[in-house]
């Protein structure tokens, strides 16, 4: 879906000669879960509940690469002995294989039936270990992808003793952490049924249980010379134990709140453990003795890890850092989230374009410059909405309030109190009337007085989506797995539109107001008659993956066409044939709006960026980029590497990138810096002038003259 400049394009095929390209970089946008160091330390990854793994040159901090394919959350990713490949765990159920120096997917291993919390390579690389939610681990071959064995528990001892084929008891609860000894012959899992498991890998039996902690377990690591075993634990303490006996050796006591990551250092003489109070504390471990404590990080710690020489430290919460072990001193943050979850929005007139979360930012379509910012309230909108004229912009959060903003001053003009946890808002044709939907209830607000009008109350189930129709005398509301339509002035009900199987997501009337559009949790988009109530078409294609469903769902301008968002997909349909006209597949967008000329679209994706895509033609124009360490900082960058920048110091997020080399953006800025040719590509491009340019440009020049020079 992207064109070759930029990295959420499939990367090169292992084996081939990989190309300089200009390489969009966004840090993580949720917290990092996961992180481990390179066997030779040259490079770290992480990963995201932002559903993303990222590979770090730890020397400079930049951010080489993002891998991308989970549909949720990650939790847990490693590197295989030898560097080459990883391994991730996610909360789409699935573990991936990853080839390190392209990003690409190599392997899926499937089986796991619910959250999968933890990975892990052998020590030769060639099997790999995962635990999940429901307390079961499982043993792969990493070359084939099949699953070797599962260690749950017996239904009874006869059969275990019986069955040689049933091994690897099941713990009673999640499996949070797992790990290889050394030499491989046995594995650790850790729980939260406060318990430690031993296994001998070949046989799969249980060698020993280790029992002592209060609370559930988060983290477990062996010794290097894998005769002790570390853990961390809810309960507060870190606790030492002797793998022959299962003897408790020794706790590690002074921390203020639960222990969710601990690591032994390659010499095995220091321990690490990360608190949720967003410290970290090193140990000696013959001593017990408290060495020092690592201060920077806000979020729980999740994860750290030594680097292989044992000199540094990485962490993360919301970041990744990197720390010197000697002093306690960070050297470095790794790049932080250009931004986090927004909402974007055409105005009426199409000529700006709205991103919105604890700011509202307005960017000049025709030229990419960002044109105004202004503050919001605190936590981020949910929803956003112009008022018809343009003037004004109204948004609803968590909190209990909607409040309508000016544009142009960006004064706060009116703020509706007593609802909370809004999830959208319209308003009417005329400007006069707001909707703001919430759980089990939609209210109606006269805008010039701020007045509520009136509450439509919902049986079952979440306001996820409202929307008047075109003359202003209708409502539609989306909730659990109807779509309702409520007349305005009485607030009645007046008719209930039945044939989704899970929550509805979103809905929209069509221009003249005879036919609306519904996308629900259950992958589909009906469109359904108002005037009976009768589904006219259902619009199936989208992928049924384990956390898909329809996020978005727009009309074009003459209703004859259809846009349609779900994780990694958006669709483009004929309304009147229900015939897919166009896919493009993508990572992780969420909003999806045509503009009033019907032209172009805007996308928002998990990443932070807005996205103008060309529907003719079904590319990307430009994405735009906020830049969070100033609130006037900003980047439009196109796919082919042409930019405008608020400044210099903004491009601090591009980089060239070829393999696992990367490069600041700075030798190639006076070339890539084209205002000019940003205009040309939000026009379309009219007169080839963007093409004849990206087909003169030789990166590959470029960046062996700079890396030569470094």
């Amino acid at each position: 879906m992207t064109l070759p400049a930029v990295d959420s394009l499939p990367a090169e095929d292992v084996g081939e000669e990989p190309h300089a390209r200009v390489v969009l970089k966004s840090g993580h946008s949720d917290q990092v879960r996961s992180v481990a160091f390179s066997p030779d330390g040259r490079t770290a990854l992480s990963g995201s509940w932002d559903r993303t793994i990222k590979l770090w040159d730890v020397a400079s901090g930049r951010e080489i690469r993002t891998f991308k394919g989970h549909s949720d959350h990650i939790w847990s990713v490693a590197f295989s002995p030898d560097g080459r490949t990883a391994l991730s765990g996610g909360h789409d159920w699935t573990v991936r294989l990853w080839d390190a120096a392209s990003g690409r997917e190599l392997r899926i291993f499937k089986g796991h039936s619910t959250f999968v919390y933890s990975v892990a390579f052998s020590p030769d690389g060639r099997t790999a270990l995962s635990g999940d939610y429901d307390g079961i681990i499982r043993l792969w071959d990493v070359v084939s992808g099949q699953e070797i064995r599962t260690f749950r528990h017996s239904e009874n001892a006869k059969r275990e003793l019986e069955d040689e084929d049933f091994r690897f008891h099941r713990h009673s609860d999640t499996v949070t952490s797992v790990a290889f000894s050394p030499d491989g012959r046995t594995a650790l899992s850790g729980c939260w049924d406060a318990t430690i498991k031993l296994w001998d890998v070949a046989s799969g039996r249980e060698i020993r249980t280790f029992k002592g902690h209060r609370d559930s377990i988060w983290s477990v690591a062996f010794s290097p010379d894998g005769c002790r075993v570390l853990s961390g634990s809810d309960d507060r303490t870190v606790r030492l134990w002797d793998v022959a006996s299962g003897r408790k050796l020794r706790t590690f006591k002074k921390h203020h709140r639960s222990v969710r990551a601990v690591a032994f250092s390659p010499d095995g003489r220091l321990v690490l453990s990360g608190d949720r109070d967003g410290t970290i504390k090193l140990w000696d471990v013959t001593s017990r003795r408290k060495l020092r404590t690592f201060r920077g990080h806000f979020g729980d710690i999740s994860s750290i890890a030594f680097s292989p020489d044992g000199r540094r430290v990485l962490s993360g919460d919301y970041t990744v850092r990197l720390w010197d072990v000697a002093s306690g001193r960070e050297i470095r943050t790794f790049l932080e989230s250009n931004c986090g979850s927004a909402l974007v929005a055409f105005s009426p007139d199409g000529r700006t374009v709205l991103l919105a979360d604890n700011k509202f930012r307005f960017w000049d379509v025709a030229s990419g410059r960002k044109i105004r910012t202004f503050k919001g309230d605190p936590g981020s909108a949910q929803s956003v909405a112009f008022s018809p004229d343009g003037r004004t912009v109204m948004a609803g959060n968590w909190k209990d309030t909607v409040k309508i903003w000016d544009i142009v001053s960006g004064l706060k003009l009116k703020t509706f109190k007593g609802h909370r946890d809004v999830t959208s808002v319209a308003f009417s044709p005329d400007g006069r009337m707001a909707l703001s939907a919430s759980y089990k209830m939609i209210k109606l607000w006269d805008v010039e007085k701020g007045w509520e009008l009136r509450t439509f109350t919902m049986d079952h189930g979440s306001g996820r989506s409202v929307a008047f129709s075109p003359d202003g005398r209708t409502a539609l509301s989306g909730s659990s797995d109807t779509i309702k339509l409520w007349d305005v002035a009485s607030g009645h009900e007046l008719k209930t539109f039945i044939g989704h199987s899970r929550d509805v997501s979103t809905v929209a009337f069509s221009r003249d107001g005879c036919t609306v559009l519904s996308g629900s949790c259950d992958t589909t988009v009906k469109l359904w008659d108002v005037a009976s109530g009768r589904e006219i078409r259902t619009f199936t294609g989208h992928s049924r993956d384990v956390n898909s469903g329809i996020i978005s769902v727009a009309f074009s301008p003459d209703s004859r066409t259809v846009l349609s968002a779900s994780y990694r997909m958006i669709m483009l349909w004929d309304v009147a044939s229900g015939r897919e006209l166009n896919t493009w597949h993508s990572d992780f967008f969420h909003d999806v709006e045509f503009s009033p000329d019907g032209r172009t679209a805007l996308l928002r994706s998990d990443d932070g960026p807005m996205h103008l895509w060309d529907i003719a033609i079904g590319t990307e124009r430009v994405r735009i980029v906020p830049v969070p360490f100033k609130d006037d900082s900003w980047l439009t960058l196109t796919p082919e590497g042409f930019f405008v920048a608020s400044s210099p110091e903004a491009t601090r997020y591009l980089s060239i990138e070829r393999g696992l080399d990367v490069l600041p953006i700075d030798p190639a800025y006076e070339m890539l810096h084209r205002p000019d040719l940003v205009r040309e590509k939000l026009a379309g491009d009219p007169d080839g002038k963007v093409r004849a340019a990206a087909a003169e440009l030789d990166l590959d020049r470029i960046f062996q003259t700079a890396q030569s020079a470094e």
